[in-house]
């Protein structure tokens, strides 16, 4: 074998893993806060959607934690692989303190701190053990993205509905939005870094390449989180109602594209209405083949909805009290999500990878295998086994194409 079929663990991502725990740290933290000061000012029912927010997001996340933490452990050899190297996955007795760990809300930042120590290691003794830490750094990414959809986002417009309903900005709401805006930023960056980082054959991404994606994405998803926030300072009590319109047909939509995330039907039930939230706020690709045209139809009616929220905002606000910003929301929304749109189109014509390298016989049997396991060992005759992990090979190959415009 002439090199890995994915990335060695660097010193980088040894820092991204370390920020993001003092991202979730400090997310936690402020929501706590927010939460606190609702219910000192009485303000129950900003309280409870709060808590019921963060509540969904930490059971949603410890969920899909603990459904691949049972996929990894069923797969052939696993412990013998990873015994020497890991703090999460080791013996029937780190099987029930992490059983116990999940049930109580904490098995995500256990992996926080265990992707830490395994970095440590890594970068304490060279590269043995590299391949585990990059597989535990890439599915901290996709928690972290799961949990920034979940809760980050929702957050965000639960902040702004405040600010706009109550015509006034707080300084613990401020810390709240700013909290949300910067976790989504992150996390929306390091799941880009992730995805590039796994394909052996694509190019290293350069941080250009990552300061246009974050940006067509902000740019996409900072007007939807305002449309709904202005719906629902009009109209509070019909956003559920809209939620409930919505997120089911984005569901469906996710099932009949035969998604293969998971490995069981219960987790797969999960993946896809996770991604129907997701959808709420953000396009996110979960199926290979014509890309395009379901890009096309999803930003279709999404500029559509978001469109029906912003007149209905129009036609009910408060006249005198939205009269200074009212035209310039009307116009700087389409026009923001229009730009963003063209910054994707940009970023798939001149800064998505294409550059082709020689593939090995690992790479084609990455590729060509359908099958979408947590975690394969592969085990060659001149090289120690080394660890894949599949769930982020398969986002990552659905991700990147030779063909970069049909990605638009």
């Amino acid at each position: 074998m002439e090199g890995s079929p994915f990335s060695r663990y660097s010193w980088l991502d040894f820092l991204f893993s370390v920020i993001g725990v003092f991202t979730y740290v400090f997310d936690v933290g402020s929501d706590m806060w927010v939460a606190k000061e609702f219910y000192c000012h009485g303000e129950f029912m900003w309280f409870g959607v709060l808590v019921g927010l963060m509540i969904l997001s930490s059971v949603v996340i410890q969920m899909f934690s603990w459904f691949w933490f049972k996929y990894d452990r069923d797969l052939e050899n696993f412990d013998a692989k990873t015994a020497d190297e890991n703090i999460l996955f080791c013996g029937q007795r780190r099987v029930k303190v992490s059983c116990f760990l999940h049930v109580f809300q904490l098995g995500f930042f256990l992996r926080h701190l265990t992707a830490i120590w395994q970095g440590f290691r890594v970068w304490w003794r060279g590269s043995e053990g590299s391949e585990y830490a990059v597989y535990l750094v890439h599915d901290l990414s996709m928690l972290r993205l799961i949990e920034t959809f979940c809760e980050s986002a929702p957050q965000l417009t639960l902040m702004a509905y405040i600010m706009l309903y109550s015509n006034q900005a707080r300084t613990i709401q401020c810390v709240s939005a700013v909290a949300s805006t910067t976790s989504i930023a992150w996390m929306v960056v390091d799941y880009h870094r992730s995805l590039r980082s796994f394909l052996p054959d694509k190019a290293k991404q350069a941080w250009g390449s990552s300061v246009v994606y974050f940006l067509w994405n902000l740019l996409l998803i900072a007007p939807r989180v305002t449309c709904v926030a202005l719906f629902t300072s009009v109209l509070s009590y019909f956003i559920a109602l809209h939620f409930l319109l919505i997120w089911p047909a984005l569901v469906v939509w996710a099932w009949r594209q035969n998604t293969n995330f998971m490995d069981s039907s219960a987790g797969e039930c999960l993946y896809r209405a996770t991604v129907g939230l997701i959808w709420y706020f953000s396009w996110f690709n979960v199926a290979e083949g014509h890309t395009r045209s379901r890009s096309i139809i999803y930003h279709s009616f999404m500029m559509a909805d978001s469109t029906v929220l912003l007149v209905t905002w129009w036609c009910y606000r408060d006249l005198e009290l939205t009269q200074s910003y009212a035209l310039i929301i009307v116009v700087v929304v389409p026009a923001c999500y229009i730009l963003g749109l063209l910054v994707k189109t940009l970023y798939y014509c001149c800064f998505h990878p294409n550059r082709r390298k020689p593939k090995s016989r690992e790479d084609d049997e990455l590729q060509t295998d359908g099958s979408v396991t947590g975690m394969a060992v592969m085990v060659t005759t001149d090289t120690p086994a080394e660890v894949q992990n599949r769930r982020m090979a398969s986002h990552a190959k659905i991700f990147y194409t030779a063909n970069t415009l049909e990605r638009v």
